[in-house]
Order: C-alpha cells, then structure tokens, then sequence
C-alpha cells in the first residue's frame, strides 16, 4: 500500500501543476477578456460621438492594465487639441491620482495636466502641476518654461526672477536665461518708474545690466530715468552704452542724446557721442545734419544728406531734405515751394501709417517697442526696421 502511494505521489503533483498552469491561464483569460470588451466599448462609444461615454469605459481600464497609461495620456492629449479641455483635464487628473503608477508616468501625466490647465486658463492650476515637475530630470526644463510663461502672462515679476535665479544658481552658463532675468528686472523697476520711486528702481536696473552684458534696455531706462530727474551727464553716459551693447538700439538713444545734450547746452557732447556711429541709422545721420543746419547752414546739410541718402534711402531722410529745401535762404518760387511742402506732408502722414519695430523671430510688426513680442511670446526679438521704410 505504501508502495502505491509513493508511485502515485509524483502523479498527485503533477496533476496540481497541471491544475495551477490552467488556473492562471483561465484568469489571464478572463482579464484580457474583460479589458477587449471595455476597449472595444469605449472604442464604440467614441467612434458614435460619445467621448464622455468613451472617457469614462477608459478611466476603468486603467484599474486592469497599467500597461494602458501612455494609451490614456495620448487620448487626453487627443482631446485637448480637439478643444475639449474638459475631458482632457478629467482624464489626466485620473491618472495623476492613481497610487499605483511610476514616477515617470506620473510625471508624464503631470506634464500633460499642466498643458490642460494653461490651455484651459487655470494658471494657478497649471502653476502647482508643473512645480511639482522642478524636481524631474525630465521635464524640468520644459516645467521651467511654462512656468516663465505663466509669470510673464500674469505679470508675477517676482516669481519670475525668483525662478531665474534659481536657475541660474544651479548652471550660470544659461545665457537665454540672463537675457529673461535682465527683462524681468527692468519689469520690476519699471513698476517703481511709474510711481516715480526712482531710488527703489535703480537696484533692479543695476542688476540688470549686470546679468546681461549685451542687454540695451536698463541702459535705455537709465538714461530715461536720469533725464527725469535732472541728470544729465549721466544720461548722457548711460545712453553712450547702448550703441557698445547692440548698434541696432541706437535709433532709440539718440532722441534722449539729443534732450540730455539740449539741457546742458552742449553741442560738442552731443557730436561726440553721434559722430561714431552717426551712418547706422536714419536717427543718427537726421540729428547730425541737424546739427550741421545749426552750426552752418541748411545748403551744407542739405548737401550731406542728400550724400547719405543715396547710399542708405529712407522716407524720413527724404522728407527732412524736403524740409531743408523748403526752407533755404534761397527757396525756389512759390508754387514750387508750395509743391515741395505738399510733398512733405503727404511724407510725413505715409510715415505715420508705416511700423517703426518688428520681431525677427515671427515677423510681428508695431510703432511700439515690445521687449516681448506678444505674438511669439520672446524676449529682445522686436528690433527697429531698418531699410526704406525705416531706419
């Protein structure tokens, strides 16, 4: 007896493997069943225009299948470019809660709920989702600029300087980063400026200049904010910096050149500062035969800039020689002048309809500086125009 029960003891295991084996096919069975007929429902549900049907079926797959969350998140992205922010949200914000997913695809659908959130509005929202993402090697970067973009959209010059700081604490070779940080300094001063509290401005403006040595705009409210209150030589001195960081800006400190240099009552400063750069731009070259007119007489500087305009053609330069001409000692006949002054005017009010700035990064064109261009949403791509038409 005991015999047998020894043989039949390897038979008895046998069979109980055998048992296990089809146990677990039979659940994996009855899983993968269960998950083909919410899939195939949802899918139904969405293919008959029933996304919040379809979302719903969705969100219970996820308890059956982990394997289904970059599924969910590319539906939820799926349903924000379609507008339906919403369901996008809904379907994100399901993810994120869900306990058992990894920290990457926690992070992943952190991501996507941020983008749901900013798109939908809800800045605050999209704040706290994407600076829980600081931390994640990948998505810090991205989570950094939309965090830039929420602060420049709602004009929290604080948190954004706080954030580029930071920043730049951690890797100082960020130079797109001190360019930001420079602009969200003189944003800060600018604040002052408007409240005339001149000595809590110029801080923000010093730091500015130093985070970014080729930024022109502290230089150009440096030299605005000393006009204003009164000093001029070292309006003078701040305006003489713009040309050394971006020649192109030097259209923009040569009206104040001009005011500072009229206050003091100095010409030969003026000269100095002009004479170097005088053939770069339309600004220039119309101050120095202002300056010629004014020393000598309108013929000479008729003269030269008639010479200038034929190499660099622009319509100011065309209606200050009409100007030169209509008011020369001797000035044609009357119903020439008469002409020339039409002329003159119907330059100015083409002029006036004509952009001074335009963004060479998207092309946005406008007759005010914008340091960030509120069509492409960059920082220092709006520059003077140049040509024709321009400078």
């Amino acid at each position: 007896m005991r015999e047998l029960l020894f043989l039949l003891l390897p038979v008895a295991v046998w069979y109980g493997w055998i048992m296990g084996r089809n146990s677990v096919r039979n659940a994996q069975r009855k899983q993968s069943s269960i998950l083909s007929k919410h899939y195939y429902k949802g899918l139904n549900f969405l293919l008959s225009d029933q996304p919040d049907k379809a979302v719903d079926t969705l969100i219970k797959m996820i308890s059956l299948n982990n394997d289904t969350v970059e599924t969910h998140i590319a539906m939820g992205n799926f349903f924000r470019h379609r507008g339906e922010l919403d369901r996008a949200i809904r379907i994100h914000q399901n993810l994120v809660s869900r306990e058992e997913l990894s920290g990457t695809q926690r992070e992943n659908a952190l991501s996507e709920l941020g983008k749901d959130y900013f798109m939908a509005g809800f800045l605050e929202r999209a704040e706290n989702s994407y600076i829980k993402l600081l931390d994640s090697d990948k998505h810090r970067s991205a989570a950094q600029t939309h965090l830039f973009e929420i602060y420049q959209t709602t004009k929290e010059w604080d948190k954004s300087i706080e954030l580029a700081e930071r920043m730049l604490a951690v890797d100082n070779t960020q130079l797109h980063v001190g360019m930001q940080l420079a602009h969200f300094y003189c944003e800060k001063a600018q604040k002052f400026i408007k409240s005339n509290d001149f000595s809590s401005a110029y801080p923000y403006l010093r730091k500015a200049v130093d985070v970014d040595s080729h930024a022109v705009r502290p230089w150009l409210m440096l030299g605005r904010v000393y006009i204003e209150q009164g000093k001029f030589s070292e309006a003078m001195v701040a305006l003489n910096e713009v040309p050394e960081r971006d020649l192109s800006w030097f259209s923009e400190a040569v009206p104040l050149l001009e005011k500072a240099a009229e206050q003091l009552q100095d010409d030969a400063l003026l000269i100095k500062s002009i004479e170097p750069h005088w053939q770069v731009c339309a600004t220039s070259y119309l101050a120095k035969v202002k300056l010629i007119a004014k020393q000598e007489n309108s013929d000479i500087a008729a003269k030269t800039l008639l010479e200038q305009l034929k190499k660099t053609p622009t319509m100011r330069g065309f209606k200050t020689l009409l100007s030169l001409y209509v008011t020369a000692d001797d000035a044609p006949a009357d119903d020439i002048q008469t002409s020339l002054a039409l002329l003159q005017n119907l330059v100015e009010e083409q002029i006036k309809q004509r952009p001074k700035y335009r963004c060479t990064n998207c092309g946005f064109s406008g007759r005010q500086i914008y340091w960030l261009c509120p069509s492409c949403k960059h920082w220092s791509v709006v520059k003077p125009i140049k040509g024709l038409d321009g400078e």
